[in-house]
Order: C-alpha cells, then sequence, then structure tokens
C-alpha cells in the first residue's frame, strides 16, 4: 500500500516536495518540463485510481483502430499507466507473470508513437518521456518507499530489471542486499555488480 503521506497528498506543492525529495534520493535530474508531467500524472492517478484497471496491451493495440485524436489519447493513458504500473506497482508484474520491463517497454512505445505525430505541439514531451522512461519510473519507486525501510521489488525482479532496464534503483537494491556480487550474473558468470 502507498504510504499514508503519498496517498493523501492532493496538493500540487506537496507532490512537487515529494518529486523533489526523490530526485535527491535517487540523484537522478529531471528537467522542469518532466518534474512537472509527473507531479500532474500523479495527482490525476489519485482523482482517477481506476485507470490502472484496464489491460495496457489491449489499449495499445486498440488505439490503432480509432481516429487520430482518440488514437493520441489512448497512447497517452498507455504511456501514463504504463509509468505507474512499473514505478508505483511493480508487483502487479508478478501477478500478471510478466517483467516490469514489459510495462516499460510498452510504455516507452506509447510514447514513442506520440513523439512522431507531427501535428503534436508536444511530442517533444513525449519523446523525453519515452527516452527517460527508466529514470521516470527509479523517481516513482523513491516516492513510494521514502521514509520506508521496504523495497518495491525482490531480489529477482531487481536482476531483470537491471538486466533490462538498467535502473538505478534495480541497481541500488542489489548492491544493498548482495554487497555489490551476485552469482550467475548474465552470461553464466559473476554479474558486474562486483566492487
Amino acid at each position: 500500500m502507498l504510504e499514508k503521506r503519498v496517498v493523501e497528498s492532493n496538493n500540487l506543492a506537496e507532490w512537487q516536495a515529494l518529486i523533489l525529495e526523490a530526485e535527491q534520493k535517487t540523484a537522478i535530474r529531471l528537467s522542469e518540463e518532466l518534474e512537472s508531467y509527473l507531479v500532474f500524472l500523479l495527482m490525476r492517478f489519485i482523482k482517477e485510481p481506476e485507470i490502472l484497471k484496464s489491460v495496457v496491451a489491449l489499449d495499445f493495440l486498440q488505439s490503432q483502430e480509432y481516429p487520430r485524436q482518440k488514437r493520441k489519447e489512448m497512447l497517452r493513458d498507455v504511456g501514463d499507466k504504463c509509468l505507474l504500473l512499473a514505478g508505483f506497482f511493480p508487483g502487479r508484474a508478478i501477478k500478471k507473470r510478466v517483467r516490469v520491463s514489459y510495462f516499460v517497454n510498452l510504455g516507452q512505445s506509447a510514447y514513442f508513437t506520440l513523439s512522431n505525430f507531427p501535428e503534436l505541439n508536444i511530442s517533444e514531451l513525449y519523446a523525453k518521456l519515452c527516452t527517460h522512461f527508466v529514470g521516470l519510473m527509479d523517481i516513482l519507486y523513491s516516492v513510494h518507499t521514502l521514509n520506508q525501510e521496504g523495497k518495491l521489488i525482490d531480489l529477482i525482479q531487481a536482476e531483470e530489471l537491471w538486466q533490462d532496464t538498467k535502473s538505478v534503483y534495480a541497481l541500488n537494491h542489489l548492491r544493498k542486499s548482495t554487497n555489490g556480487f551476485l552469482v550467475g550474473g548474465s552470461g553464466g558468470g559473476p554479474s558486474s555488480l562486483r566492487h
């Protein structure tokens, strides 16, 4: 469950403060544009938690059947939902029997597709969301775990996420839990996490 402080935040300034605190914790610096997008995404989620109930892969596929304006809205929602699922609710990946990187890849694809709509005056923003998706996910992990010792993902998920996306959060989780050394990393030998 989300920390009470996060769930009860409905004030723009509180969300901005949480994002800034998460940026400091992760040493990831977002542009003002990406910070704002993340703040408004979180505020929207708190007002509409049911947005996470759809099957994002079907939404992505079905978006192709709609007129351009509806397609853009659906793709934005897919990207946003994937970002929330990957960063705030990675446990849902286990329930769906997929890797967290499934949501990362699908979300990046949705944002990338949007960045290629030339008539969108914010296509550059979608390109940035695609490019910085993993960093945004790491910020959300950090927001979720502020003032908590618990981890959002287990070591197996962390190893998969590190191998698939090079997530800073996953790498730090692995380093703290394994003293930087994993047996059986990619390639059958020791992982690249050795100190």
